[in-house]
């Protein structure tokens, strides 16, 4: 049996400049960009921007990225995640956005 992961949600411009600034690793693909800092607690912030548009569609695109983090909770490392979703990723289906997420983990060094 896997051992529960809990994390904390990143709320405050303070939380999400930190990892998008101080020593994080980035990844960017077609669908989401990737930022991941190691530290010791799990933290996890989603963004959708209004290039997604309305917030019908930026709602989704956060629920889909939370789908996908939900999903691989288990391979994570310790730190903090922020994904930003890009338009492209309503349009694509689950598995390849899945594959990509996976891919976009291992190059950043956040799987266990």
């Amino acid at each position: 049996m896997s051992k529960v992961k809990h994390f904390t949600r990143i709320k405050t411009s303070k939380e999400f400049n930190g990892v998008y600034h101080r020593s994080s690793k980035t990844w960017h693909s077609p669908y989401f960009v990737l930022f991941y800092k190691r530290s010791e607690e799990y933290k996890v912030g989603f963004v959708a921007s209004k290039k997604i548009g309305n917030a019908v569609h930026r709602n989704r695109a956060k629920r889909l990225l939370r789908a996908h983090f939900i999903e691989n909770i288990d391979l994570l490392s310790q730190g903090s995640y922020v994904l930003v979703a890009k338009p492209a990723l309503l349009s694509q289906n689950f598995l390849e956005v899945r594959k990509t997420y996976l891919h976009a983990l291992k190059k950043c060094s956040a799987l266990t």
